[in-house]
This record gives structure tokens, sequence and C-alpha cells, in this order.
């Protein structure tokens, strides 16, 4: 039996060749791109989603994902961006997840009008996170003394090298509880009555595709270039918009300085790390 949205596809279209722009959206979310490492942010992906949305000849846009999550304000922007468009140009978003599509991948994810995954990607992870690191001990033990001096009692906030105090932990977990009461606000919007009722499904755990199907955070399990042929007909095209890049990724707008190498190189390698921190959690 043909879907809902693929009876409303005018006949014209499921006739002859359509052309379906693709935007791939990979990687953690976030800002402070370098030279040497692109994440995923709204400033990164803007010009893409603009030009795919720009067809003229076309009745739908189709999203790759594969991001582990990150910041929940340029998750939030990427998804606005995306429905924003959408309703503008009149156009269907079909959204499908490669290996990951939690936490902010998955608030992205919802901007679809349907999402289709693989039975053994990851989705959810619907929470908040904050991590950071202690080196109180650390710096005591290599004879260094922090010296803080501060306009405002709570201008030192969660400083990684003083003491943890309750109070900063008790301020940074409520923050967490808005932030997580968006997100769960926003999945409830986009998915409604196709949520089933389950105890945890808002508090951050995370499920393969199968499962994801049966909670209802999902429409469907396939892969684009079937789902797609299935949709608008035998002759779809795909056409991937690609991104405007030059030496080492970066948008071509002149060259590299030494000095910004070797910058981008430690920005890149904390962004690594963080990032891998990000899919680690996922077994991947």
């Amino acid at each position: 039996m043909p879907s809902l949205i693929s009876r409303v596809i005018p006949r014209r279209f499921r006739a002859s060749v359509v052309e379906i722009p693709v935007v791939r959206l990979s990687g953690a979310i976030m800002t402070g791109n370098s030279p040497l490492r692109q994440n995923l942010s709204l400033e990164g992906i803007a010009v893409q989603l603009e030009k795919a949305f720009d067809n003229k000849h076309s009745p739908a846009v189709a999203l790759s994902i594969n991001s582990p999550g990150g910041s929940p304000v340029q998750s939030r922007l990427i998804y606005k961006r995306i429905r924003d468009l959408a309703e503008e140009k009149n156009k269907k978003v079909h959204v499908f997840v490669e290996d990951v599509a939690a936490s902010g991948g998955y608030m992205i994810a919802i901007a679809g009008d349907e999402i289709i995954a693989d039975p053994s990607s990851i989705l959810g992870s619907i929470g908040v996170v904050s991590a950071s690191f202690g080196f109180t001990e650390l710096i005591k033990k290599i004879g260094v003394e922090r010296r803080v001096h501060t306009a405002g009692k709570n201008k030192a906030t969660m400083d990684p090298f003083q003491p943890e105090k309750a109070s900063d932990v008790e301020h940074i977990k409520a923050l967490q509880l808005e932030i997580h009461q968006t997100f769960i606000d926003m999945v409830k919007e986009r998915r409604g009555s196709k949520l089933q009722d389950n105890d945890d499904l808002f508090t951050g755990q995370f499920w393969t595709g199968i499962t994801a199907l049966q909670l209802g955070l999902i429409d469907g399990l396939d892969d684009m270039r079937s789902h797609l042929r299935k949709l608008y007909g035998e002759k779809t095209k795909l056409n991937l918009i690609q991104p405007s890049r030059g030496l080492l990724g970066r948008k071509s707008t002149g060259g590299i300085s030494h000095a910004q190498m070797l910058g981008a190189a430690g920005d890149s390698l904390m962004n690594v790390l963080e990032e891998k921190a990000l899919w680690s959690r996922y077994g991947l």
C-alpha cells in the first residue's frame, strides 16, 4: 500500500524523471570550525540547505544524517532552518539515518516529514549531558597555585582547577532540565501520536532502528535510494549537494598561514577528542 506521502505527490512527478537534492549532515554538532576540521553547524550547512530547497523542479529534499549530537543550540538552529525552508518552498523533507542520529542528531532528524533508518542505526538519546574534567589534585602534585579574581561571585562557575561546588552543580542541572524539556516538547510536537507510551523514551536511552520504529521515533526501515524510488518512481535521480571547500576542507577564501595551521592543529586535536567522546557513547 502506498504511503501517505506518496499519495500527495503529483502524478507528473511519479511518471517521469524526478530529481531529489540530497544534503549530508554528518559529524559532531558544534561551532568552532578550523582549516583542518569541519564540524556540523548552521553556518557550515546553511548554503547547502538553501541550494537544495531552491530546486524548483523537485518535490522534496532528502537529508542523510549521521551525528552523535553535540550543541543543543546548533541542533535546534539547523532543525529550524530546515523547517522554515520546507514551509517557504513547499517541499517534503525525507530524513535518512546512517549509523547514528542521537541527541542533537535526532533533534535535527525530527525536522523531516518522515524518518527512515537502517535496522542497525542508533537513534534516540533524548536528553542533555555536560562533561568536563577536574584538575585540582593534579595541580597540587605539580606545585601549581590557581589564582582567580572575579567581579561577581558566580563568574568562576565550574572552574576545572578548583574544587566542585554543590551550588554550581545544582545550577547546571537546572539549566539541563530546561534544555531537556525544550527537546521533549519538540519531539512530541513533531512525532505526535506516533510515539508509544514508554517510560524510557525521554531518559536519554537509545535504541536500534528496529526498536525505534516500534517506539514511534521513526517511520520505516529502508535505504535512501530504494525508498525514494518507491515514492517517486524508478527514474528518480539523487543529486548530492556538495559544499564548496578548498584546501584541507576549508572554504575557499584564501591561503592559510603557518600560524593559522599551528593554531588549527591544536583546536582540531581538542575537537577530535570531544567528537570521539560523543561517538563512543554509542559504541562507535
